[in-house]
């Protein structure tokens, strides 16, 4: 009996955090004009091609007509500014500093995209307080004067900081892989999301495919899985090629779409931006030659 009223009281403890986490959440909306897309990119664990993705995707709308802001929201593991090929003296968290402006960490990335690097050390892996949150939310809010997109790159995996971007963007991108375990990890992202609001605005975007039909195996193994035990679709937006010059841009430190324009991956990256941008999902691409000679070898 007193094993019960334990369990119990836990639970009613739990639900009691849980509860005042999301009532937190809701006042963190970012303050931006109305005609501003805000877009956040995040996976269930690392490895996805998250940051990848959001760097060659900011690069792409960007080309496209818009004008984009990239923040790295990734506390601790950030690496935007390498994936741009550059160096930054001043970061996402240099905010916190009174006497920092938000023109001072903003940068100039590739082809014409604004960007605030994020901070890669062990010791900034921490959980902002409210008074840092308001003083972030204050900063950034100016952000929407220099872009009408601005896009996220979250933090992996289910911390409060993560959660707290994911919520408080209009959109939000899932990246996933075909790997069991990022399957399983893109469903835990998506049952923490279900569980602080009921909008449904995330999408799957399913990374290193070697055939169109991967992602929609990948789709539909999350969806009985959110269907069952949540009572909720996810639309998937798209894929991306499994492509070597994805690995061989991250080297270069060149986005892959500047770099190797006409690959698979970045002709895929391009039909997300017209996604994006029309509301569709993707359609098909080609693989070419290179698919070709996957298909008849047994790649």
């Amino acid at each position: 009996m007193s094993d019960q009223a334990s369990r119990l009281r836990n639970l009613v403890e739990e639900r009691a955090v849980e509860d005042a986490l999301a009532r937190e959440i809701g006042e963190l909306y970012f303050d931006v004009a109305e005609n501003t897309r805000v877009i956040a990119i995040t996976s269930g664990k690392g490895g996805t091609g998250k940051t990848s993705l959001a760097v060659n995707l900011a690069i792409g709308l960007q080309s496209a007509g818009q004008k984009v802001m990239l923040i790295d929201a990734d506390i601790g593991m950030a690496n935007v500014n390498l994936l741009m090929g550059s160096v930054t003296n001043r970061s996402l968290i240099d905010l916190l500093n009174d006497d920092v402006e938000l023109e001072d960490v903003v940068e100039n990335g590739v082809s014409g995209v604004k960007y605030i690097s994020g901070i890669a050390a062990v010791e900034a892996t921490l959980n902002l307080n409210r008074a840092e949150q308001r003083k972030l939310h204050k900063k950034l809010g100016r952000c929407s004067d220099m872009a009408n997109v601005i896009i996220i790159d979250t933090g992996a995996g289910l911390s409060r900081n993560v959660i707290e971007f994911i919520l408080a963007s209009e959109e939000v991108l899932l990246v996933t892989t075909p790997e069991p375990t990022a399957i399983a990890d893109a469903y835990s992202v998506i049952k923490a999301y279900t569980k602080y609001t009921e909008r449904r605005n995330i999408k799957l975007v399913v990374n290193r495919v070697h055939e169109e039909e991967d992602c929609d195996d990948v789709a539909e193994k999350i969806n009985q899985t959110t269907q069952k035990f949540l009572g909720v679709s996810i639309d998937c937006l798209g894929y991306i090629y499994e492509d070597k010059t994805v690995s061989e841009a991250v080297h270069k430190q060149e986005p892959f779409i500047i770099g190797s324009p006409n690959s698979a991956a970045a002709r895929c990256v391009q039909e997300l931006v017209k996604s994006l941008l029309n509301g569709e999902r993707m359609g098909s691409v080609s693989r070419g030659w290179r698919g070709f000679l996957d298909r008849l070898f047994g790649y």
